[in-house]
């Protein structure tokens, strides 16, 4: 028996893209609404940068659980790797699926 080819964890790209990407605007924003004198107009802004930032690091921590729980590989009897399947797996790759995708009945002219 050969052992399964192992392509990395390549499973649920559009949601670790997601991740990465919140985690960066996030933390930006975070460090820019410290650290940036935001005021306009006598009103100072760097509270709404600062609790944005810290939504957005939030939201990436839900993909960062979903790309997680659709990269789990669990062992069944010997050396067989499966992938593990579960609800929040089945969320990622049905949002990966539908971006990919094209929408049908939309034609282009």
């Amino acid at each position: 028996m050969s052992a399964p080819d192992r392509v990395g964890l390549s499973h649920c790209k559009f949601v670790l893209v997601f991740a990465v990407l919140t985690d960066l605007f996030g933390v930006s924003a975070l460090l820019i609404g410290v650290f940036v004198p935001l005021e306009v107009g006598g009103r100072d802004f760097g509270d709404l940068f600062v609790y944005s930032g810290a939504v957005l690091v939030l939201m990436s921590m839900g993909g960062w659980i979903m790309w997680y729980s659709g990269n789990i590989e669990v062992l069944i009897s010997g050396n067989e790797l499966t992938h593990k399947r579960n609800a929040v797996e089945r969320i990622a790759r049905t949002l990966s699926r539908r971006i990919r995708k094209p929408h049908r009945g939309h034609s282009t002219p």
